[in-house]
């Protein structure tokens, strides 16, 4: 029999948006996506290494900290988990008691990363991309700040998932390629979007690949349409800083 105490405490703390298993207490056990994020975790979770020996990660935008949880599950051995919100703040710290993890948690925004001063073997940035006015920004500031190697990557797509070839220029005068519903685009969110005023960018599958690619990212491995495990390169075309227009 669960604690009861327990199960007041996860009530207190409500709404949760991960659903999981404290002391046999289901956190969200009516969530509208089923158990999430349990059930989309197993779509990918094999992307990486079963045993993380020792490896440090940096999860932005943990929630409650699924992820962070399954990392040290796996072995990780310095988690650091970034969330603003103070309510899944308190969740996050919360779960990581309850379950003896150990986890530093910081109130801190994917703006604020350069704030760390250090970088680590594996970034998780899932879910986050398309909550942000700046997304471009924040996939820059992970690379030139925080990633070392791997980045586990997710956000919400809408759109075709293929992705058409893209020549590196285009005369002025040649538009036909914007109307290909398959050319990168993202779709800006002026009010709502499922009833969330923080959804404000909603990518197809190749601005998605492409933005990733313009940060500096080469991609490893596409799981599943919306997940992503790259690595950390250099930027080549890119970089254009010094281009100036009239």
């Amino acid at each position: 029999m669960a604690d009861p105490r327990l199960k007041e405490q996860i009530r207190e703390l409500g709404p949760w948006f991960h659903n999981l298993d404290i002391g046999g207490v289901a956190t969200a056990p009516d969530h509208f996506l089923g158990d999430y994020p349990a059930f989309k975790w197993e779509g990918f979770r094999h992307v990486l290494p079963d045993d993380l020996n020792g490896a440090s990660v940096l999860d932005i935008g943990c929630n409650a900290g699924f992820y962070s949880l399954e990392m040290k599950r796996r072995g990780a051995g310095r988690v650091v988990a970034l969330e603003p919100d103070p309510h899944y703040l308190r969740q996050a710290r919360f779960v990581a008691e309850r379950t003896g993890t150990e986890i530093e948690f910081r109130q801190m925004t994917v703006y604020d990363v350069g704030q760390l001063g250090e970088r680590f073997d594996l970034v998780i940035f899932m879910g986050v991309l398309y909550h942000l006015r700046h997304p471009l920004l924040a996939l820059d500031l992970i690379h030139d700040h925080v990633a070392d190697d791997l980045m586990l990557f997710q956000t919400m797509q809408r759109g075709p998932d293929s992705v058409a070839p893209v020549a590196e220029d285009y005369d002025f005068d040649k538009v036909g390629h914007f109307d290909a519903p398959d050319y990168p685009k993202m779709h800006f969110v002026e009010h709502r979007y499922a009833g969330d005023p923080t959804n404000w960018w909603v990518p197809n599958a190749a601005c998605t690949q492409a933005m990733l690619r313009s940060a500096g990212f080469d991609i490893l491995e596409t799981p599943e349409p919306e997940v992503h495990l790259c690595r950390r390169a250099g930027r080549s075309a890119s970089d254009r800083l010094s281009v100036s227009t009239r």
